[in-house]
């Protein structure tokens, strides 16, 4: 099975195969690491994220890393939060399970993934921790192709609670 660790750091500085973009809906960019992810590609990445015309929650589509060091940026907009009754969950696992087969069918061997929706999304953390790991988990245990998976966290407690729900996974 892939190795899964979870390192704070810079998304944007990893050097994988492929990074996972939290993105808004349009894929054009936004704030938190959205925002990041395309100043740090460069212009390149609007103008490839403009003829998809957008992308459903949950869903996945995958672009050039442009001027980043990994190759591929795959772009997945997480649920927002309205409580936990929405289809909240399932759709924040289809963004891990759809970002990782997006990532098998390009040949990623390595994959760097944020904490999607726990930002301006107001997914909680802790829940969408367990859900993180759990099918990242279940993706690893049927992949022959994936060989490292890790969330990189921003900050320390953000670690800590992916670190801890791995732990449970």
């Amino acid at each position: 099975m892939a190795e899964f660790e979870v390192i704070q750091g810079d998304i944007t500085q990893s050097h994988v195969d492929a990074i996972v973009n939290a993105a808004n809906t349009t894929l054009l960019g936004g704030g938190g690491v959205d925002g990041a992810i395309h100043r740090a590609a460069g212009p390149e990445l609007f103008a490839a994220c403009v003829p998809f015309n957008g992308c459903p929650t949950g869903e996945a589509r995958i672009t050039p890393g442009f001027q980043l060091s990994a190759k591929w940026i795959i772009h997945t907009p997480g649920p927002v939060w309205q409580g936990g009754d929405h289809h909240e969950a399932a759709d924040l696992a289809s963004c891990y399970r759809e970002s990782l087969r997006l990532a098998v069918e390009k040949g990623c061997h390595t994959v760097d993934f944020p904490s999607i929706s726990t930002g301006v999304y107001g997914y909680p953390l802790n829940a969408a921790a367990t859900v993180a790991t759990q099918t990242i988990a279940s993706v690893l245990a049927q992949s022959d192709t994936l060989t490292r998976v890790r969330l990189v966290a921003f900050d320390p407690k953000t670690a800590k609670v992916y670190r801890d729900a791995w732990e449970q996974a």
